[in-house]
Order: C-alpha cells, then structure tokens, then sequence
C-alpha cells in the first residue's frame, strides 16, 4: 500500500526586519518553528508563504489544501475602521494585506483553514468585524498574556456544543490553553459565531455559519503545547485530515 499521501498546507510567514537576526544584515522572512512541527506531526506538508504577493489568492493557494493563518503583530486598526490605540504594535500591511485576502478566499471557498491569534483577528476583520486593540482596558486587567514581553498565560476555553472545534478535540471544554496577546474580537465578522470563550467572556474561538468547509479560528496558541498536549495536536490533526478530503474530492471531479 502507497504511504498516505502529505497535504500541502500553506503558511503565511512573517516579516523579520533587518538586523533582527544576529549576524545577518538582510531582513528575512519566517515563523516559529513549533507550526511546522505541529504540521508535520499532523502528517501535512507546510509550505511558507512570503508578502507581499502580487498574484489573486486564487492563485496563491491553487496548489494547497489547506492553510494555516498564524500568530504576529496587530492588525492595522484602519482595516476596521478605527484610529490607533499606543498600543497597538507590529503593524506590517503587507502581511496584512496578503492574509486578510487568503482569509477571504479561505471562507468563500470552504478551503480547510486554522486560524491562530493574530489569525483569528485576521478572520473576523475580513468579514467586516472589529478587535479590542488593548485587553487590559475592557478587561481591566492583562489576563491574556503580553506579546510585547513575551509572557504568556495559560487559561481554560470553554466550548461551543456541536461546533467544528468541540468535534476536533473531541471535548466541551479545553483547560490548558496557551495565551500571549493584547487584542481580542470584539463586534463578530458577518456569518461568523463564537464557539469558545475565556472564563472572563473573552471570544477565544470562532466558526463560519453553516456547513461549508472546514474553518477553526482560536484566540490562543494550540501550537506551543501540542507536542505534549493531545488537544491542541488535534486541531492540526482535524486540518490535515480535511486538507486530505479535499484534495481527494478535487482528484474525483
């Protein structure tokens, strides 16, 4: 029997500026190394993207079976219609722009897509929705990690019955979530809903409306743990097996 065929999962990298990496002058592009192994564990193939791309998101994606929208800096506030908080740090609109049109085409083509962090942000901001641009003040406090110091919270997620997210990890509730960031949703994207939720009400997870395809958005960082974490795995695990259904639905047309 032929070994089970690896999907082609693609992975939006980002921006590293120049002087970053010590001992290399140029800028460069990357993502943490704890995506592509969660990936790879998944038995999917990532492939790297890099911004900005001048092809549709149609072609960019034509040779993949799924995609991964990962973490990184806010998004730029004026994507969704408000003026900058201090806050707000790491704006690169050409990620921007790269990711909010994979997001988009993601969500009309039922592409098999997990949304991580900034990658959830990415999705809801796409369907017309708006982000706290700094937790702490509605919140009142920073119960989700700082990004910009690197500290991180873990957090339990409570689950929607029923949803795409409950199925992949086959649980109602996850309690190790693995959290490090200042924004969060706030007014939902259209056909969007909330699947997940922190114990303080903060949207922690998000689906499309209806059936179409295969698309989980979460607030946290299922990657950081996965290794040794089941539950987490089970979300790059959930994506690979679509990718796989799609591309054997594709073959059969």
């Amino acid at each position: 029997m032929p070994p089970e065929r690896r999907p082609l999962i693609a992975l939006p990298a980002a921006r590293v500026a120049s002087g970053r990496i010590e001992g290399w002058g140029p800028g460069a592009y990357a993502v943490a190394e704890t995506y592509v192994a969660a990936l790879r564990r998944a038995g999917a193939r990532p492939v790297l993207l890099t911004s900005p791309e001048e092809d549709a998101a149609e072609e960019v994606l034509a040779p993949f079976a799924g995609l991964v929208l990962a973490g990184g800096g806010d998004i730029d506030p004026r994507r969704y219609a408000l003026r900058q908080d201090e806050h707000v740090y790491g704006v690169d609109p050409d990620r921007d722009s790269l990711e909010l049109e994979l997001a988009s085409f993601a969500l009309t083509t039922g592409l098999p897509t997990l949304a991580i962090c900034r990658g959830a942000q990415v999705v809801n901001v796409a369907r017309g929705g708006t982000l706290h641009q700094h937790l702490p003040e509605p919140l009142g406090r920073g119960a989700h990690g700082d990004p910009t110091s690197g500290v991180l919270v873990t957090h339990g997620v409570a689950l929607a019955e029923g949803s795409r997210l409950a199925s992949a990890v086959s649980s109602p509730r996850l309690s190790s979530c693995t959290s490090v960031h200042h924004q969060g949703i706030d007014r939902l994207g259209e056909g969007l809903r909330p699947v997940g939720w922190s114990d303080d009400g903060l949207v922690e997870a998000l689906e499309p409306e209806g059936d179409q395809g295969w698309l989980v958005a979460v607030q946290w960082h299922p990657e950081v743990t996965a290794a040794d974490d089941p539950a987490q795995q089970a979300l790059f695990d959930a994506l690979a097996e679509r990718a796989r259904e799609r591309e054997v639905c594709l073959a059969s047309r």
